[in-house]
């Protein structure tokens, strides 16, 4: 295997590096997008399958609950498994997902072949920032792991926006095929893109088996309450957007895509950051996203869709948008620095706890939307956000850098 990191290099950033983020990306981008996508295309779901909204936002708290319970044996059953073909295991299992989920004739089956692609998603997650810190040298590992993420910002920029256009314009149906033809481009494409990357150490080929710290688990109940948090709302952002903000149809999907903009630009600001000084970006992430949800909470309780109501709107949710994104690389880079000789196992209770959170702020965000609206979902997301602020900055060696970053 040729190795990408040679310190005769230059730079980290060759173009064979490069060009394996870049695919580490896209995996990430095809998979974010097939997970969210009931968000985007929920009223049509709802209308086709002849269920309720809130049943399809359930749809999310199913597909968490079926990868946070399936990540860490997952981990630990591939643990020996070359890298690369874990990551084609699970591109292929997301294929084979999407087909089912596109050809559903019932609300059931399309649940079930979401399902057979959660299975495969926390290990997805569990492997694949961690492939990307081994392309570089320590020290540009936030970097690494902020271009992995790109993907994600990328699927709330393109994937979900587009999505949700295609849902409305074609059908849901024809919005789940394209990304099963994503889905197998990246397969292939990782096929010949990634190096095989065998496991690195003994330690790290049985992941889970080894006490974590205190500061890892810590960070990840952190994470679970904060992912809670954001999914109480951001599971029905098409409805906010729609009823709060006053925007609808078509135009919906800009507003989404801008949404997904301001995360991909806050990620790239914050990455040199998140490697040196990962508290303050987190802290500054945590307060503009709980400013945003407070301000549409307040814009709820008017009820009336003026011209400052759609502007300050569109404001919060561009806000909502670039901290909510910003957050993830930066915890799952501090995850991976509590375990640096374990950094899929690390990696692994990460992802677990933010799959728990999502399926937790699912069902909660569901039945408050139910029961009490959503001006009470989004001051319940705010206060449960400003909790984990609050405990972030009472924190001592939580969130640590790298040392000798640059």
């Amino acid at each position: 295997m040729v190795d990408v990191c040679a310190p005769t290099r230059p730079g980290p950033w060759t173009p064979r590096v490069i060009l394996a983020l870049a695919v580490l990306a896209a995996a990430a981008f095809v998979y974010v997008t097939a997970e969210i996508m009931p968000i985007g295309a929920l009223p049509a779901i709802a209308a086709d399958l002849d269920v309720s909204e809130a049943s399809v936002g359930r749809l999310l708290a199913g597909y968490a609950l079926v990868a946070a319970v399936a990540t860490v044996p997952l981990v630990r059953w591939t643990a020996a498994w070359p890298r690369r073909t874990t990551l084609l295991f699970t591109l292929l299992s997301l294929v084979i997902s999407q087909l089912i989920s596109a050809l559903a004739p019932t609300f059931t089956v399309l649940a079930l072949g979401r399902g057979l692609c959660a299975l495969t998603h926390g290990l997805m997650w569990a492997v694949i920032a961690p492939i990307g810190v081994r392309l570089v040298p320590p020290a540009y590992a936030g970097r690494a792991t902020t271009a992995v993420f790109a993907g994600t910002g990328l699927a709330l920029v393109v994937g979900s926006p587009l999505t949700a256009m295609m849902s409305q314009v074609w059908g849901w149906r024809e919005a789940v095929a394209a990304i099963t033809a994503a889905a197998l481009a990246v397969a292939v494409a990782a096929r010949f893109a990634l190096p095989l990357m065998s496991v690195a150490t003994p330690a790290a080929r049985w992941p889970g088996r080894r006490r974590h710290s205190r500061g890892l688990s810590t960070l990840s109940l952190l994470t679970f309450v904060g992912v809670t948090a954001h999914f109480i709302s951001y599971t029905f952002i098409v409805v906010i957007i729609r009823d709060i903000v006053g925007i609808g149809g078509v135009n919906l999907a800009w507003l989404l895509a801008a949404y997904g903009v301001s995360g991909l630009t806050a990620m790239g600001l914050l990455a040199r950051l998140g490697d040196r000084r990962p508290k303050a970006a987190i802290l500054g992430s945590l307060a503009g996203l709980c400013l945003a949800l407070t301000v549409l909470a307040r814009l709820g309780v008017g009820g009336s869709h003026s011209t400052a109501t759609l502007l300050i709107g569109v404001v919060a949710v561009v806000v909502w948008g670039a901290t909510a994104t910003a957050m993830a690389p930066l915890l799952q880079s501090a995850a991976m620095r509590h375990s640096p000789d374990d950094p899929d196992g690390a990696s692994a209770l990460y992802v677990a706890a933010f799959q728990v959170g999502i399926m937790t702020g699912s069902v909660l965000g569901g039945t408050l939307f139910e029961l009490a609206g959503l001006t009470v979902m989004l001051a319940t997301s705010a206060l449960l956000i400003a909790v984990i602020a609050a405990c972030v900055a009472a924190g001592r060696d939580l969130l640590v850098g790298t040392p000798g970053g640059v």
